[in-house]
């Protein structure tokens, strides 16, 4: 299968595609330093959850490869500046703290174990930076595998946003499930929802699978309630940014309403993550921060005004409550409800499916 990856550790820097820029063009660009990384993920070059966090660990080891420290001691204080300036870009996305606790854990490993010498103390954060990549992969297949197994042998499927290869540095998780369905012999066409502002399904969506040679239909946002009563949708599968302990989970806004439509029309509504997305420290999604993102993603499209200056909303993630959730599928195996407890469960099992 074709898969487009939207990062890459290089020995001149961290290479991005910049998202921004497609379809119309693919256009990579090398960050080298943690602070362009940063800005790289706040500014939508990179994004989706899983992406995020592998972007999250490069950033880390590049800070700390390209540090200018001379002492351990130099360096043990600066780090945090690292750590802390990246944690500021994208507050929704768990895979992101998720990546900087993985990397503040190996950090204080490595130094540790150091005589004061730092080059061994760089070289195994790259190391690290490198491993969370390909472990993301890796839980792409899984996640991809136990998806298949509940999409219809034929038919019509929904996915919302971008949880494919350019969310994940994988094969995706939402597309994942589909593109290895379609892979096992399934007869599927996606119908990709737009996603405003940002037109993640238009732009991103749509374009890796017509890179794959899977058939899908474009439709608008509000054009979903229309397509679930009259077209005979099969399954939803969409991505997920936060999931909380009891299984509310928090994805790209308009999802929310998708599941609510689901519910309606009697279609399984499919959740397909990691299991470092989940945040089993908070009870609810009540407790899931939304990021609000510029007015000018709502009032503008590609730098050309289309609404009035006018007060504007701008939420990037809506919360999907776990009653509307058929089951949610993970590299560790697929949970349902109660969510409480299947989610603990998979969370403290070790991740066999990965062998």
């Amino acid at each position: 299968m074709h898969t487009t990856q939207p990062i890459e550790w290089t020995p001149e820097g961290v290479r991005m595609l910049d998202q921004r820029r497609l379809p119309a063009e693919v256009v990579y660009i090398t960050y080298t330093d943690y602070v362009g990384i940063a800005a790289g993920i706040r500014d939508m070059v990179i994004r989706g959850a899983p992406a995020i966090g592998v972007a999250a660990a490069m950033g880390v080891a590049i800070g700390v490869e390209r540090s200018a420290a001379k002492s351990l001691d130099e360096l043990r204080a600066e780090f945090p500046r690292i750590c802390d300036t990246i944690a500021r870009t994208r507050p929704t996305a768990m895979d992101l703290f998720w990546a900087l606790e993985r990397m503040k854990q190996r950090f204080a490993a490595a130094t540790s174990d150091s005589n004061d010498s730092l080059a061994p103390i760089r070289a195994a954060m790259i190391a690290e930076a490198q491993q969370v990549h390909l472990e993301k992969k890796a839980i792409d297949e899984a996640i991809g595998r136990f998806g298949a197994e509940l999409m219809p042998r034929e038919g019509r499927v929904m996915t919302q946003c971008n949880a494919g290869a350019l969310a994940t540095a994988g094969i995706g998780t939402a597309l994942g499930v589909i593109r290895v369905a379609v892979e096992q012999g399934c007869k599927l066409t996606v119908l990709v929802p737009e996603t405003r502002p940002y037109l993640q399904g238009a732009r991103l969506t749509a374009w890796e699978l017509q890179q794959d040679g899977i058939p899908l239909t474009l439709i608008t946002d509000n054009m979903v309630g229309h397509i679930l009563k009259t077209k005979q949708v099969g399954a939803i599968v969409v991505g997920a940014d936060r999931i909380a302990a009891n299984g509310d989970t928090a994805n790209k806004i308009g999802t929310y309403q998708i599941a609510v439509l689901a519910n309606e029309h009697k279609v399984p509504f499919y959740v397909a993550a990691p299991i470092s997305t989940l945040d089993l420290s908070i009870p609810g999604g009540e407790h899931i921060p939304i990021e609000e993102r510029s007015p000018e993603e709502v009032t503008h499209i590609q730098g050309v005004r289309i609404a009035p200056d006018v007060s504007v909303a701008n939420p990037a993630f809506d919360v999907t409550p776990a009653r509307l959730v058929t089951a949610i599928i993970t590299e560790r195996g697929v949970a349902r409800a109660p969510y409480t407890d299947s989610l603990r469960r998979l969370a403290d099992s070790s991740a066999t499916a990965l062998s």
